[in-house]
């Protein structure tokens, strides 16, 4: 992903008003994030603890990014289970993958229609595919696929997840 500023992430939210775009927060350490290794920035709202974001890149939007609000569900407490990412494919244990839900973009949006899809609660799902964060023992699955081809099926079901969002 190539290095986006505040002012191109706050323009590219789809599924929010401008005016919830611009109270979201950004986080502060933007400029250390390591854009290389990312398919899509993802982060928490620390002002809103059940909210993140993503935000990928999309040749076809103008501004070439699209952002998306997410939430979470309620952190479910008691409950012993391990849950799998659907873009990385790695299992976590409790609350570690969740469905996150995002209001779709435009009519079906403010009509209270939303889609899901489980995934890091830590929103890292890049940097496990490519090893540079370690989940805990055997949450990686073991792959014939290579690491590009990994890479290529994350960014592809991002993509498609994006695309329900955009549907009008």
């Amino acid at each position: 992903m190539e290095i986006v500023t505040e002012e191109q992430i706050r323009a590219s939210f789809v599924n929010c008003s401008k005016g919830e775009a611009s109270r979201l927060h950004i986080p502060r350490d933007l400029a250390e994030r390591p854009f290389a290794d990312l398919d899509f920035l993802g982060w928490r709202d620390p002002g809103a603890p059940d909210r993140c974001a993503l935000v990928a890149e999309r040749a076809d939007t103008p501004g070439g990014l699209v952002g998306i609000t997410l939430r979470f569900p309620p952190p479910q407490r008691g409950f012993l289970h391990r849950s799998l990412c659907s873009l990385c494919l790695t299992t976590r244990p409790g609350n570690g993958v969740s469905l996150l839900t995002a209001r779709r973009a435009g009519k079906a949006g403010r009509q209270g229609n939303s889609v899901g899809l489980y995934m890091c609660t830590d929103l890292a799902c890049s940097l496990y595919v490519r090893g540079r964060k370690q989940a805990e023992s055997g949450a990686r699955q073991d792959e014939t696929l290579t690491v590009e081809q990994q890479i290529e099926r994350l960014r592809t079901k991002v993509d498609a997840f994006l695309d329900q969002v955009l549907e009008a």
